[in-house]
């Protein structure tokens, strides 16, 4: 089965809708490539899937641990390049509002550095993972 549909919209404007739920995401070009930056740009969709990805695989392993990691965060800063026009970085903080001992912040730290999004990034991304703990 399909995963999505996107639809151009006109004016560098597109809807995915996940065909299994029926979410929509909306993107919108950035204002230095012409758009209008009112919505994610698909670049800005990338690297904001590896912070989510990144949340989702800690909270599968917090969760086998037994242990609640809701309100955790992740800032996500994006940097492009030219010659092409591409994702060069992605500076990705994540900030645990929690105290854990080491062996529990290396076990999710671990989980958060394999999720297939990283994996799945070309390996000339920079990827920068800072993780604050309480």
């Amino acid at each position: 089965m399909a995963t999505s549909e996107v639809t151009y919209k006109g004016e560098l404007r597109t809807v995915a809708v996940h065909l299994k739920s029926g979410n929509e995401i909306i993107t919108d070009a950035p204002t230095d490539n012409n758009g209008k930056g009112e919505a994610f740009s698909p670049t800005d969709t990338v690297a904001t899937a590896l912070a989510s990805c990144m949340l989702t695989i800690m909270g599968i392993k917090a969760a086998e641990k037994n242990i609640k990691i809701e309100g955790t965060t992740a800032v996500v800063t994006k940097t492009m390049g030219v010659n092409p026009r591409r994702i060069t970085k992605i500076d990705v903080i994540v900030t645990l509002p929690f105290a854990f001992d080491n062996v529990t912040k290396k076990t999710l730290e671990k989980a958060a550095l394999t999720c297939p999004v990283y994996y799945s990034l070309h390996e000339d991304i920079e990827k920068n993972i800072v993780f604050n703990w309480k």
